[in-house]
């Protein structure tokens, strides 16, 4: 008979995955003119021990940390220590945590980049990562082939998903150590290319949406002003889903892994014969001025109409673009490889570690 119930689950050698939580999501301004709260850091550093305490017993042996300035890595790195000495949570098998530092910090989203960079180079099997659209477009850069768990805080949060941090590392643990296959499918991606008067080009992607408008400068970033509008892209467009993409789930739905994203050409509301109410922003319902919508196809290269304004990319503007810029928006199939959750555990339900306790 067994006193302490079954023996714990194996540690794989080797195993290792990546943890990127983006302490600056879910705090630009659209939470200022909407109703959205702010995600406190706090939850992200308890939602960060909820995986590790999930891979850990699961049988990973090591995660990779990115650390901050805000306390979310000293607060993980800080009750890892309290709770390993703690008698009631003896039974607890942590995972080997490497805190992840760069040699130039620079508090923007080139140290997401840089961090998916360095995890994925380190035979990270998967890489989760917590914020919102903006954090997801910022580590598609770094992270190559390396598959990714694209988890919610942030505050328009089209592409990741809203699930329970336990259960998201169940899925990363089944694939980290070899008992859940991969995912192979590739998520769709938006490539912008903006040909300069002097030659140069400049390439930026998307993983949801890029909207072309009439504003001049960059500014705050966040886009939400309806009357502004003009030219839309969406890798898919799903009816529930927020932000700018939520124009084109309310005219033309499109799943995530259709081989097609929506075009919408868009005008101010005030003068538009049709307009559609979409959530911009949590909170934020607006009338938006629409002329019309088609399918965007794969591999074809639609040049932006608009001579003048800023480019939005998943909902925040960052490239300016005048008369002499030549600008183009081409939808195709090589974003990043996504973890489908459910999809994992499901497919991972027969080798789930199980064991029968006899009497």
């Amino acid at each position: 008979m067994r006193s302490h119930g079954p023996d714990p689950v194996p540690v794989v050698e080797g195993s290792a995955i990546g943890i990127i939580p983006n302490p600056m999501s879910g705090r630009d301004i659209r939470r200022i003119i909407s109703q959205a709260s702010v995600f406190p850091n706090a939850e992200k550093a308890s939602m960060v021990l909820r995986i590790l305490r999930t891979v850990g017993t699961l049988g990973v042996e090591r995660v990779l940390l990115s650390t901050d300035t805000f306390g979310i890595a000293a607060g993980v790195h800080r009750e890892i220590k309290r709770m390993s000495g703690a008698r009631s949570t003896a039974h607890v098998r942590w995972p080997k945590v490497e805190f992840l530092t760069l040699e130039r910090p620079t508090g923007t989203a080139t140290d997401t980049t840089a961090f998916a960079e360095t995890m994925a180079g380190q035979c990270a099997a998967a890489v989760v990562l917590l914020g919102g659209d903006g954090t997801m477009r910022a580590a598609v850069p770094g992270l190559g082939d390396t598959p990714m768990l694209a988890l919610s805080t942030g505050t328009n949060n089209a592409f990741p998903v809203m699930i329970e941090a336990t259960v998201a590392g169940m899925a990363l643990g089944m694939i980290a150590t070899g008992l859940a296959p991969e995912p192979t499918a590739h998520a769709k991606l938006l490539h912008v290319e903006v040909t300069r008067a002097n030659g140069g080009v400049q390439h930026e992607v998307a993983l949801v949406d890029v909207c072309v408008n009439t504003l001049g400068e960059i500014g705050a970033r966040a886009l939400w002003k309806a009357d502004s509008l003009r030219e839309l892209y969406c890798t898919f467009a799903e009816p529930h889903s927020i932000g700018l993409a939520s124009i084109a789930g309310r005219l033309r739905p499109t799943g995530r892994h259709e081989p097609r994203g929506v075009a919408v050409r868009l005008a101010d509301p005030s003068v538009a014969a049709h307009t559609v109410l979409a959530p911009l922003a949590p909170g934020l319902l607006e009338w938006v001025g629409v002329l019309g919508s088609t399918e965007l196809q794969l591999n074809v290269p639609h040049p932006v109409e608009l001579d003048r304004g800023t480019i939005a990319l998943d909902g925040e503007r960052e490239v300016e673009f005048g008369p002499d810029d030549a600008v183009t928006v081409t939808l195709a199939q090589d974003g990043p490889r996504v973890i489908d959750v459910p999809a994992v555990l499901a497919a991972s339900a027969p080798a789930w570690p199980a064991t029968r306790v006899s009497p």
